[in-house]
């Protein structure tokens, strides 16, 4: 029987770092479970705040090389992960169980918003997480052409708190997301003329009367410009964050630091830039460069690749993710850099929650 106790293994976690955010495992509250076994060896289960956290082999060299160079008795150590998503949980007060709603808008329109938007919705569903993917451009609704549903949503009746019957709207389930869009409801080629009020009243009814479910994360991809949906979502919700792509070029990097300041007064915080669209013809590194003027993430860049565009338009941008596609991994990197920083706000939050050691 192994005489090594708790208390000696986890002050040797101590000085485990996390190597994405720079903080102990202890600090980070990221230690589940801490014990010796009967061969005398050492059993730990790490707590990640995300499925997207990139690399977690290092978490696990780490923690053996400390624990080796502190207790070199220890005939064996076994790392085993699990995942809980960190979230604010702000949407309580219209009925959404959803740990992280996250924006994702542009200054201008043209620039691969939605493709970003339903890649990160895909690529976090890819990692292990329950998401949903709202399409809030109510005028130009592309998601559902991008990701080959054409199903309407059914309405279905269920009972509400007071006993009486409500109506919800069940969302079509396409490559594991849970979809709502006003493109659902219309046809392909039929505008929407609505006035701000209307607007307003349907992106309320998609959050309220959707039956979204439990859900890790939430992305909802706007219209583009600084117009009157972030102020709505900022009046109804509590978002984790917001993620605003840009393509390189200055002229285009300027309309982004509109939708960049739109959000900050609106007090959305900014989990950082996308540059989309990467390459000879728009440059490269524009976006990175704004990034760090201002002070926030860069979360990515996406090169230039016909075959985004001819899977978003064929309705299969899951393709995108193929292992012989050459934007999945600069579409992962995303996916983990946006995860990452959500989970960063709130790691190092004051009033981040306690996880007790079990």
């Amino acid at each position: 029987m192994s005489n090594i106790t708790e208390t000696q293994i986890l002050d040797c976690l101590k000085d485990v770092r996390d190597p994405e955010i720079g903080r102990s495992l202890i600090d980070l509250k990221m230690v589940k479970q801490a014990r010796s076994t009967a061969d005398g060896g050492i059993d730990i289960e790490i707590d990640l705040p995300t499925h997207a956290y990139p690399r977690r082999e290092r978490i696990a060299q780490s923690i053996e090389a400390v624990v080796m160079a502190k207790l070199p008795d220890v005939s064996k150590i076994t790392v085993k992960f699990s995942v809980n998503t960190r979230g604010k949980d702000t949407g309580g007060s219209i009925g959404l169980r959803v740990k992280n709603v996250v924006a994702v808008g542009s200054g201008k329109g043209g620039v691969g918003k939605s493709t970003v938007a339903a890649s990160l919705a895909y690529g976090l569903h890819l990692y292990g997480a329950r998401v949903g993917l709202m399409d809030a451009d109510v005028y130009g609704p592309s998601i559902p052409h991008m990701l080959g549903l054409h199903a309407r949503p059914e309405i279905v009746d269920e009972p509400g708190d007071d006993g009486k019957t409500i109506r919800r709207i069940e969302p079509p389930v396409v490559n594991g997301l849970k979809v709502m869009s006003m493109g659902l409801f219309v046809a392909p080629d039929e505008a929407v003329v609505w006035r701000g009020p209307m607007l307003h009243g349907a992106i309320t009814q998609f959050l309220k009367d959707t039956r979204w479910g439990e859900l890790d994360y939430l992305i909802i991809d706007l219209p583009p410009g600084t117009g009157d949906v972030s102020l709505t979502l900022s009046q109804l919700l509590g978002l984790a964050g917001a993620v605003v792509v840009c393509t390189p070029q200055e002229v285009a990097l300027l309309d982004a630091v509109k939708a960049l300041n739109m959000f900050r007064k609106v007090k959305i915080p900014v989990l950082g830039m996308v540059e989309n669209m990467s390459g000879d013809i728009f440059g490269r590194g524009g976006t990175m460069r704004k990034a760090a003027e201002l002070g926030v993430p860069f979360l990515g860049e996406i090169p230039m690749n016909a075959q985004l565009r001819v899977n978003g338009d064929a309705g299969r941008i899951a393709d995108n993710f193929a292992d012989d596609n050459p934007s999945a991994k600069f579409l992962r990197h995303m996916c983990e850099q946006t995860a990452m920083q959500i989970a960063r706000q709130l790691l190092e939050s004051p009033t981040m929650p306690t996880l007790e050691i079990l």
